[in-house]
């Protein structure tokens, strides 16, 4: 869910590091591409398992929701801290198509196109691997279509704000050179927006469709996937546009003067 920039994480010592100035090579794109499919996978199946097991240990709807929204935070933070380094931890179109969409006239414009091109369909296809594993660990049909309808405006609303923020938030840190606390902000963030919207935040298409594959307490109805996968887009252009409001770059400060 960050950006392609390796977030910072200790070196073991027995592996060779670069001399000082010298950026390190980028993982090859089959690596990041892997990190992505993975990644993706893992938090599906995060989001989708907990959901399972906190239907299974208690009726109460709160519960539920605080169990699978705590589950859903450590594990996509552990995700952002393990992977970020190798890929950027996107795990989200939103995120990607963010990526492409700013550096597609700079110099990484071409990078960013072949990370666009590999990153969603391996985001896609992980995200219906993670949902088809939840389902296997907890002896649920491997693949039923979700019956739980998620197609009411004030939910679009939802995702529009959840993946708005999401944006703001992570292309905010790259601009304020940050993403060493993406591991936790994004984490935190994201839990947070369980609580705060009332789609409780998917803000990503690929863990959308993932969890049209499962009838279970994460699911969504494969008739809602379409608006929520249009109202994420739409919050992602609303977050890019925040992210140039509000990160505008300063002007150089004058002899003399003081204040804005």
């Amino acid at each position: 869910m960050t950006t392609t920039e390796p977030v910072g994480t200790p070196i073991p010592a027995d592996v060779p590091q670069p001399a000082p100035g010298v950026t390190p090579p980028r993982p090859p794109l089959i690596a990041r591409a892997a990190a992505e499919l993975v990644g993706t996978a893992a938090l599906v199946a995060v989001v989708v398992g907990s959901g399972i097991q906190a239907t299974r240990l208690t009726q109460d709807v709160a519960l539920q929701l605080l169990a699978n929204s705590t589950a859903t935070v450590f594990g996509l933070g552990v995700l952002i801290a393990l992977l970020g380094p190798v890929s950027g931890a996107h795990f989200n179109p939103a995120v990607t198509l963010a990526e492409w969409w700013t550096a597609r006239r700079g110099g990484a414009g071409a990078a960013a196109a072949r990370a666009l091109a590999v990153y969603v369909p391996s985001q896609i296809i992980g995200a219906i691997a993670g949902a088809i594993l939840a389902d296997a660990m907890f002896g649920e049909p491997l693949v039923e279509w979700s019956t739980h309808d998620r197609s009411a405006g004030n939910l679009l609303l939802g995702e529009v704000v959840a993946t708005a923020g999401l944006i703001l938030l992570v292309f905010g840190l790259a601009r304020t050179d940050r993403l060493r606390f993406a591991p936790v902000a994004v984490a935190s963030y994201i839990g947070a927006a369980y609580w705060f919207t009332s789609s409780t935040s998917f803000a990503n298409p690929a863990v959308t469709i993932g969890r049209a594959f499962t009838d279970t307490f994460a699911g969504i109805a494969p008739a809602s996937v379409p608006g929520f996968i249009g109202t994420q887009l739409a919050g992602a252009v609303l977050g890019l546009a925040l992210v140039a409001v509000i990160f505008l770059p300063g002007k150089p400060a004058t002899p003399g003067s003081a204040g804005a």
